[in-house]
């Protein structure tokens, strides 16, 4: 799942902020290596009991409570599905120009803003996502296995050939950053680094859709362990260096940080289709899975005798067309500082309280029947626990004034209130977390 546009474009994005390219990279690391934190943690429940994260919510927010987180993080996961969409989209956009001289070039619709063109790649795209869809989980599985060798492979020879044609990277590394100051940098890299943790602050939390299938602990540890921090950092790296190096190439004056922009410049041949495909597989193969699991499972977990996958992931599907995912993509600080700070201050209170409930409070033990009644353990009031509830309104809402400022939609607001949300997710997790823990009784052993 890291191997995919949005990975290769953020350390890109933060250096049009103002970072130099070792301060973003290192920024993506960090990030990614505290994300990596509640991950693992939230992996272990998936492992020991081999349950989805939709149930193992309701150990802290009641069999019906358990609803808002899960149906929360699915709906991020429709805005996410909708933004790789747009990219695998525009991949096939540009194969089919590249191959057709242009034909699909033409002017923007009105109210949406993109070509006729550009609209029919995108759905073209979104079908052929369906079509995997709707033949179920295990070909979700089949596809990961197929695409995660060959991206990987793809991503050093895009290095390669970046460093060839353009005779070296340059001096890209040596440039300083933009900020003069202490104050000035930090004011940058506080929003930038709860964006990192952001980028995967879903996954942290329905990761136990995935380690459920883990042989053991230890399977799931070193395999997060190593494949995200690691590998974030390298795309991270790799975007950069490409970055950097499109101006020599080219000879054009700005750094091109979009990969399928970058591809549009190289003109025709067999290279260029291959680079497109490759580009439309690994958009294809991260999207599926990151962005189509958690909210089918959300779905089925609220109405477990209506609603299956395939039901869960249409309603995904179309969730992501109707949302305009190239308006969130438009730029680099709409889409750092509005959407995956935006979310990433919403779903931060959830990953505290999980955490808080699983290992301090139930010491890992949990009444497994229980979960699937409606009279037990994890029933609290009609289903639904009121301090759970309660902490993730506390851990969220100071922070919304500061996300509707940075959206455009208020004015300004205080510094204080646009600092919170600053340190959107870090707020939430302490302070969320914090508070379930003071309310919440101590919890017998099963």
């Amino acid at each position: 799942m890291v191997v995919c546009v949005p990975t290769y474009m953020l350390a890109g994005g933060l250096v049009d902020v103002g970072m130099s390219a070792w301060q973003a990279i290192g920024t993506v690391f960090l990030g990614n290596l505290i994300v990596l934190i509640p991950m693992m943690l939230n992996g272990h429940g998936g492992t020991k009991y081999g349950l989805p994260f939709p149930v193992l919510a309701r150990a802290s927010f009641g069999v019906k409570g358990a609803n808002i987180p899960s149906l929360l993080r699915g709906l991020v996961a429709c805005g996410w599905f909708g933004i790789q969409t747009w990219i695998g989209g525009s991949a096939i956009y540009q194969l089919i120009n590249v191959v057709t001289d242009n034909s699909l070039v033409g002017d923007a619709l009105p109210i949406l803003g993109i070509s006729a063109g550009q609209i029919g790649c995108f759905l073209l795209f979104w079908a052929i996502q369906v079509a995997i869809i709707w033949r179920g989980i295990d070909s979700i599985k089949l596809l990961e296995e197929i695409a995660a060798p060959l991206l990987i492979a793809a991503g050093f020879l895009l290095l390669w050939w970046a460093y060839k044609s353009a005779g070296g990277f340059g001096d890209v590394f040596s440039k300083p950053s933009q900020f003069e100051t202490t104050g000035e940098f930090m004011a940058v890299f506080i929003p930038s680094l709860t964006a990192m943790v952001g980028f995967w602050a879903t996954l942290s939390l329905n990761i136990p859709d995935f380690t459920r299938y883990a042989a053991s602990q230890r399977d799931q540890v070193m395999g997060q362990a190593i494949g995200l921090p690691l590998f974030m950092t390298l795309f991270a790296f790799i975007g950069v260096a490409v970055t950097a190096a499109t101006p020599q190439i080219f000879g054009v004056p700005d750094p091109i940080s979009d990969p399928v922009a970058m591809l549009g410049h190289m003109g025709s041949g067999l290279t260029v289709i291959i680079a497109l495909i490759v580009l439309t597989v690994a958009t294809l193969s991260t999207n599926i899975a990151a962005n189509v699991v958690a909210p089918a499972n959300a779905l089925i977990n609220s109405a477990p005798d209506k609603i299956n996958f395939r039901f869960g992931a249409m309603v995904t599907a179309g969730l992501g067309v109707v949302i305009m995912p190239w308006k969130l993509m438009e730029s680099a600080g709409a889409y750092i500082f509005v959407w995956l700070g935006g979310y990433s201050t919403l779903l931060g209170p959830i990953a505290g309280i999980l955490i808080v409930d699983y290992f301090l409070l139930r010491k890992t033990k949990l009444k497994v029947n229980d979960l699937y009644q409606f009279e037990g353990a994890y029933t609290y009031n009609k289903g639904y626990n009121y301090v759970a509830v309660l902490a993730l309104l506390v851990g969220c809402l100071p922070c919304l004034p500061g996300f509707l400022a940075a959206a455009g939609v208020l004015e300004s607001t205080t510094p204080f209130l646009s600092s919170l949300y600053q340190y959107g997710w870090f707020f939430g997790f302490f302070v969320g977390g914090g508070l379930y823990l003071s309310l919440m009784p101590r919890v017998e052993d099963p």
